[in-house]
Parts: structure tokens; sequence; C-alpha cells
């Protein structure tokens, strides 16, 4: 898919450099599936509330 999107420079800069990925596309698409994956974690995390795991 095309898209055309206005991104902080500065955070696009940062990315890049603690990514060491070579391209903004790379960046984007790294960060795309960072946030899916935080949010499956999460997920499974709530999934697990009240298992009794952790408790004394």
């Amino acid at each position: 898919m095309r898209i055309t999107i206005v991104i902080n420079d500065r955070l696009l800069t940062e990315a890049l450099e603690i990514t060491g990925l070579k391209t903004k596309k790379a960046v984007v698409e790294y960060a795309l599936r960072q946030l899916i994956e935080a949010d499956t974690q999460r997920a499974a995390i709530e999934d697990m509330r009240g298992l009794g795991w952790g408790e004394g």
C-alpha cells in the first residue's frame, strides 16, 4: 500500500539512530510491528488476570 504521511523529523531521525535501520519505510514498518506486538502481549497479560499467578 502506498501512503503519504507527515512524520516529525526529530522522531524519525531518533528512531533511525536507535534502531540502526537504513530507511524511513523500515522504521515505520518496525514501529507498526512493535505496536502490534505490544498490544498482543497486553491482551495476553489481561487474559491471565485472575489465574492466581503472583499471589502469595
